[in-house]
């Protein structure tokens, strides 16, 4: 051979094996299920306020893995069929399956489905853990990570999400202010609790939004057989005998069924961010499903979305973990010695009242006063997953899909321990059970912003680039109010506390305690849920236009106005109009303080005023009883375009976008120009706050005129109820 021939030789078959070494690997998957049943009874049952007992299995209890390898990286995805798992166990059996797989333990997520009847893996509220099944369990959690990766062969996988607005339902409800229940620590201080009851007459509406999105990740074998799939969706449980996987296990034997998988074929349900949400909707009439027909219909929706789904050859994969410290909201020293009193007289004995239940609770806290989280995130392609080992509230897991780096993410709950509740600060002043201290729900008021950031922190790790920086849309209304140049614009959208943006981009509000964000707004869904399917609306296009409910907390501004100006604002009462001397103030220009201040009141009349009860009244607040009323009861729980209309001592009040003013008249507030406090969601002495939702808050520095305000109503779509 020539020299030159044996040179270009060497040169080509090195190319050759370069390229082949270099050449992208194949994408593999393994899945493998686990029976976790208890193997002696009578097992203790957790996940109520006090203990129970059971004897044999209704449902068939699993740890279900799944491992994924993309050739570079490898990592595993395990839910298991139990209503929490500590992280002290769950970091056994990740350093078992480290030992047997040599993956490392932080390529592993371990969570908890969340259901309610099965055996108790760790010590909550009245239950303890069963010190045998506690034992046990880690060596099954382990079972199953090793037999996915043995598994692993090669597949291909792909992704989908879609909304499903008719299987979850926000649980926590804001109570009415003359309905409020006493904490077990006997404070009479709970505006927000869960299950009010279908159309209860006490409470108003929910405290939180909710994430409808049913999340899908799924695999299939080269011959294109379903090898496994993962889903995810916000609901709490559903209820089931005990011992049972609930609604998660009934799932996975009928999406098996409808996708014609074999019987190497794993299902598996996921726990989103449910910590508020649950599948009774309570602003209608109660409706019994049953836990099988339930999991059917979700398994049909998750079918459909398989059957439409593009499938990938390879996808690569990234994960990345955090821990974080945090601390307990431990008891004061009166709490403390209340708590060991009651302990004392309970004595060996289990605790069956509230009240001793969160005594022991209390106690525990105060024993251990800081703890550590693991956070998670995991890519997987452009798909985005995070874990968070807590029950998180739907805004939350909202506000990290918001966020997101990833255009499709969703989040798991209760991953990698179990740290009880998180709500959002504005949620603690509400109260309610999920606030009250214990190891349910124990963590520091401030938590809930730290995970946030930490986890959107760990998603940009993954994602190899930054957070999304959403910007509200405006639709014909918002762009209406804009065109019309407004001096403020609380369109009232935010997730986080305390500062209302201002779209003017200048007089920014502030809110007070006693809010909840993110309810839907007026956008013509009556009550608390958007349609089905949501739909452009005239507020916020393709968003939902969103709002705030407004449950003894007030939106604070100061404001250079003169005697020239207008306010303009939706509103949704959900006070009864006999339910208090004053049904509520939705607007109030004055100084701080007492009603005598001088000053201008705006809000819907009570019982003081029979004559103008459900109605809308104007008072000045100035010690002499002015008072003005419109002629309209307002229909409770339904959206109304309200403007306040000052030009000097002339004050008229537009309804609707009624042409013809609602009230109208000479009204002297007596109010000097310059910068005044104005309040909206209450009055300047804090008393008869407004119960409802407000929303899209405008405030001109001149008088609107009739036909502006005519065409703003227009330009939102609604008629006038």
């Amino acid at each position: 051979m020539h020299p030159f021939q044996s040179l270009l030789f060497v040169l080509l078959f090195g190319f050759s094996c370069n390229f082949h070494i270099k050449a992208a690997p194949s994408f593999r998957a393994g899945a493998y299920a686990v029976d976790i049943a208890p193997t002696s009874y009578p097992v203790r049952v957790n996940a109520m306020f006090t203990e129970r007992s059971a004897t044999n299995v209704a449902d068939a209890l699993s740890a279900k893995a799944l491992a994924l390898d993309d050739g570079t990286t490898r990592l595993v995805l395990c839910v298991v069929d139990t209503c929490m798992i500590p992280r002290d166990l769950i970091d056994r059996a990740k350093e078992d399956a480290s030992k047997a797989t040599g993956f490392p333990t932080t390529r592993m997520l371990v969570s908890a489905t969340h259901t309610h009847s099965a055996p108790s893996a760790m010590g909550c509220l009245g239950s303890r853990v069963d010190p045998r099944y506690s034992v046990f369990l880690p060596g099954r959690i382990t079972a199953a990570i090793v037999g996915a990766v043995e598994r692993l062969q090669p597949a291909r996988i792909a992704w989908a999400q879609e909304d499903d607005w008719e299987h979850t339902f926000n649980r926590r409800w804001i109570r009415r202010p003359d309905k409020m229940l006493t904490d077990p620590f006997g404070q009479l201080n709970v505006r927000a609790h869960m299950h009010p009851g279908h159309e209860s007459p006490d409470a108003i509406g929910p405290s939180g939004p909710v994430d409808p999105q049913l999340s899908v990740l799924a695999v299939q074998r080269a011959d294109g057989k379903p090898l496994a799939l993962l889903a995810n969706y916000s609901m709490h449980y559903y209820g089931s005998p005990l011992l049972s996987s609930d609604y998660y296990g009934r799932f996975a034997r009928h999406v098996a069924t409808m996708l014609g998988a074999d019987d190497a074929f794993v299902g598996i349900m996921s726990q989103g961010t449910s910590g508020d949400l649950m599948w009774m909707d309570y602003g209608a009439p109660r409706r019994q499903i049953g836990y099988d027909a339930y999991s059917m219909e979700i398994a049909r929706r998750v079918a459909d979305m398989v059957g439409k789904m593009k499938w990938l050859d390879s996808a690569p994969l990234k994960m990345a973990e955090r821990t974080i410290e945090l601390g307990y909201r431990i008891p004061d020293e009166n709490r403390l010695s209340w708590a060991r009193e009651m302990a004392a007289k309970l004595g060996d004995k289990l605790p069956q009242s509230q009240p001793e239940i969160y005594a022991l609770e209390s106690i525990y806290l105060h024993q251990r006063p800081r703890t550590e989280l693991k956070l998670q995130a995991l890519s997987i392609g452009e798909l985005g997953i995070a874990a968070l080992p807590n029950e998180v509230f739907a805004i939350t897991g909202l506000k990290l899909k918001q966020r997101s780096p990833f255009a499709a993410t969703f989040n798991i709950e209760l991953a990698n321990g179990a740290e009880g509740y998180i709500p959002p600060p504005e949620q603690h002043k509400l109260g309610g059970y999920t606030t009250w201290a214990a190891r349910t729900a124990g963590l520091e008021t401030g938590a809930e912003p730290r995970i946030v950031e930490t986890t959107l922190e760990l998603l940009e790790e993954v994602a190899a680039r930054p957070r999304r920086r959403p910007a509200d849309e405006h639709g014909p209304y918002a762009r209406a109010v804009l065109d019309s140049k407004p001096l403020a614009y609380w369109r009232l959208e935010e997730m986080v506390i305390p500062t209302a943006r201002d779209a003017m981009g200048k007089y920014d509000a502030t809110f007070e305690d006693g809010v909840a964000l993110f309810l839907p707004g007026a956008d013509g869904r009556i009550g608390h849920q958007p349609p089905q399917p949501p739909m452009r609306n005239a507020f916020s296009g393709s968003q939902i236009n969103r709002a705030a409910h407004f449950a003894g907390g007030r939106l604070r501004a100061s404001l250079p106005l003169g005697e020239n100006y207008s306010v303009e604002l939706w509103l949704w009462n959900g006070l009864p109009v006999d339910a208090r001397a004053v049904g509520g103030y939705v607007y109030s220009r004055a100084l701080e303080g007492g009603n005598t201040e001088r000053g201008e009141h705006l809000g819907v009349g009570g019982t003081s005023h029979p004559d103008h009860m459900g109605k809308l009244i104007l008072s000045s607040g100035n010690g002499r009883e002015e008072l003005l009323a419109g002629r309209t009861v307002l229909g409770l729980r339904a959206w109304h375009h309200l403007v306040l209309v000052r030009e000097g001592g002339k004050v008229r009040v537009h309804l609707n976008g009624t042409v013809d003013p609602e009230i109208s008249g000479t009204f002297d507030h007596s109010a000097p120009n310059g910068d005044w406090n104005v309040f909206v969601g209450g009055g300047s002495d804090g008393t008869f706050a407004f119960e409802g939702k407000l929303d899209e808050v405008a405030v001109y520095p001149r008088g609107l005129l009739t036909h502006e305000i005519a065409a703003h109503f227009q330009a939102s779509g609604l008629r006038g109820r």
